[in-house]
């Protein structure tokens, strides 16, 4: 039997996503192969661009390694450019090699477009992939550079003139963007904020147009508080190196105007022979087929669909590449296999957008039960979605360095929560303290071990049985107990339901119907008390610190809930919370011994699968 072919063109949201849903499904399968062809070797995460090009986030995070996406998946990942198809003998063919296909998935995305403007493509900077926001923020960061030098007052104020085309969600992300970093900019490059002028230009009305006009008030209100000038109803006519000419209304002199006016079909699709209607969008039936040819499906921005009902085709959002992956997912399992296909019915759930870091709108919901949010809570839900699509595409690995951005790791307080996360301070502080708590954990140790060398069946970490003879083993604990506890003063106290917790499983495990202790009993001791001084050990040389510290915490915790701890039990528990994030890295072993783990850990099959590698 040969084998099925699907090949799925690019690597953007819609493509990543079939292709994993793909591979789920045909996991077993060995008659099928599948294979995702994109010219780079990385996912881009698009939405996230402006953050990159005004220097909120690192570089390295809005990229994501496909071959790390698909490891140990069914996928094979090639990174080649494809620059023509034969639909009728289902071939995909690059300068140097050809591709076979029985089903091919088309999510090559878009690129923007200039309506034929003068100028705009020559003279503008594009906001569309990774290479684009890099660019940007180096060509901003230039700009400054050049101003402060600048002694000609003309000269100088296009470079601080900045101007974004466009008052869709990509220009009110990126012109917000550069509300927030204009003041970092003018600190560092000695520049008076005044000097700076922010625009944003749209041919429309009004900014944000699918939203209500209370939240358009809302973003406008943001903006202005940006320093940000809004000018509607301005069609650009011409785009020149150094103004934009707002038809009727004037011209902005300026050296940076950012092109965020709309986009259309890639250069990919523009080629195919496959019917086109709205900007190179390919016309697919119910099914996401494209109407020529029917083991084509199309996925994402690409798609031209009216749904039923409906008066527009499918918007081109992250969501409807989310929603439509998995119906070709499915059609395409149910035409190999057999089954039912599955007609394409989307229910849109909105839209957000963030105005610099700090500060967003959301208009979110189902279709009839719609509702606005602004300021935190928009925000919040900006997040939570982002975390739910990054689960899917790279799991934990993704969304935790997702948090780290966009939380830990941010500046200038351009956060959600400001900058109360982001308060690092060096390890080398937390030396002193962690060699403190090794020293304490270890003499403790140190001093108990003898017993338990001496008499392992002498009991004295556990609280005695409520009920015990005068003259049995069990009396000789509530001695050592009582004199331990003398040493420190009165215990701390315990909620009576942990109590009752407490007493049911040492009455389960360590008590005997006697009055005596159980076997487990001797080897949770003789555990206890080697645990306290392997985890002192590890803490003053800084090795594997993070579990010495949770360990430190956990049995902090257990001798609390035993009614046996003392007052400054509390700060082996807090200090051991302070310890846990890196503090062996600093003139500790950790130093040494964490990369090459690293690299044991990042090698192994079931970790790259489960995507829980660490970033080196």
């Amino acid at each position: 039997m040969d084998k099925k072919k699907i090949v799925i063109l690019g690597g953007g949201y819609g493509g990543v996503l079939t292709a994993k849903k793909l591979a789920k499904k045909f996991k077993k399968d060995d008659n099928i192969e599948i294979t995702l062809i994109d010219r780079k070797p990385y996912h881009t995460l698009l939405t996230e661009l402006h953050e990159v090009a005004a220097d909120r986030a690192p570089e390295d995070s809005i990229r994501i390694d496909l071959k790390k996406i698909f490891a140990k998946r069914k996928v094979e990942v090639v990174l080649d450019e494809i620059n023509n198809i034969d639909f009728d003998q289902q071939v995909l063919k690059s300068e140097s090699k050809k591709y076979k296909y029985d089903y091919l998935v088309i999510g090559t995305g878009c690129k923007p477009t200039f309506f034929g403007i003068p100028g705009a493509e020559e003279y503008t900077h594009q906001l569309w992939s990774y290479e684009d926001a890099v660019h940007l923020k180096e060509h901003i960061l230039h700009m400054f550079r050049e101003a402060v030098k600048e002694t000609n007052k003309e000269k100088r104020q296009k470079m601080l003139t900045f101007v974004v085309v466009g008052g869709g969600f990509t220009g009110i992300e990126m012109i917000g963007e550069l509300g927030e970093w204009k003041n970092r900019l003018c600190k560092d490059f000695h520049i008076d904020e005044e000097e700076v002028k922010l625009y944003v230009v749209d041919a429309m009305p009004k900014i944000l147009p699918i939203f209500p006009d209370n939240l358009i008030k809302k973003a406008e209100k943001r903006l202005e508080k940006l320093g940000i000038e809004i000018i509607t109803n301005a069609g650009i006519t011409e785009v020149s190196k150094d103004e934009v000419t707002l038809g009727d209304k004037g011209k902005i002199h300026t050296n940076t105007v950012i092109w965020a006016a709309g986009v259309e079909g890639s250069d990919t699709v523009g080629k195919m022979g496959l019917k086109q209607e709205g900007r190179k969008r390919i016309v697919t039936n119910e099914k996401l087929q494209a109407v020529d040819y029917k083991n084509v499906y199309v996925v994402g921005d690409n798609i031209f669909f009216i749904p039923e009902g409906e008066k527009r085709p499918v918007p081109q959002m992250v969501e409807n590449a989310e929603s439509s992956a998995p119906i070709i997912a499915h059609n395409i399992v149910a035409e190999i296999k057999g089954g039912e296909m599955k007609s394409y019915k989307p229910a849109f759930h909105g839209a957000m957008v963030c105005i610099g870091g700090s500060y967003g709108v959301a208009h979110i919901g189902a279709p009839g039960k719609f509702f606005g949010l602004s300021g935190f809570f928009a925000m919040f839900v900006k997040h939570f979605i982002n975390l739910v699509y990054f689960f899917q595409v790279a799991g934990f690995n993704k969304c935790w360095s997702y948090i780290i951005h966009e939380f830990f790791h941010i500046k200038d307080r351009r956060s959600l929560v400001g900058g109360h996360l982001a308060k690092a301070s060096p390890n080398f502080w937390l030396i002193p303290l962690r060699i403190f708590v090794g020293y304490k954990w270890l003499s403790q140790g140190l001093h108990k071990l003898p017993s338990i060398l001496e008499d392992p069946s002498k009991i004295f970490l556990i609280p005695a049985p409520p009920v015990a003879d005068a003259t049995s083993a069990a009396s000789e604990a509530v001695e050592a107990t009582a004199e331990a506890a003398s040493q420190f003063g009165d215990a701390l106290p315990v909620p009576g339901f942990i109590e009752d917790m407490v007493q049911w499983s040492m009455e389960t495990f360590f008590y005997t119907g006697d009055g005596g202790f159980t076997g487990l009993a001797s080897v949770f001791q003789a555990g206890m008390v080697i645990g306290e001084v392997i985890v002192g050990l590890l803490l003053i040389v800084g090795l594997f610190t993070a579990i010495a510290s949770i360990a430190s915490i956990g049995m902090g915790m257990m001798i609390w809930t035993s009614g046996m701890a003392p007052a400054e039990m509390l700060w082996y528990i807090s200090a051991g919370i302070a310890l846990i994030g890196g503090s062996g890295s600093t003139c500790g072993l950790d130093y040494y011994v964490l990369p090459i783990l690293k690299r044991f850990w990042n090698r192994i099959g079931l970790v790259k699968k489960s995507y829980l590698y660490i970033n080196e």
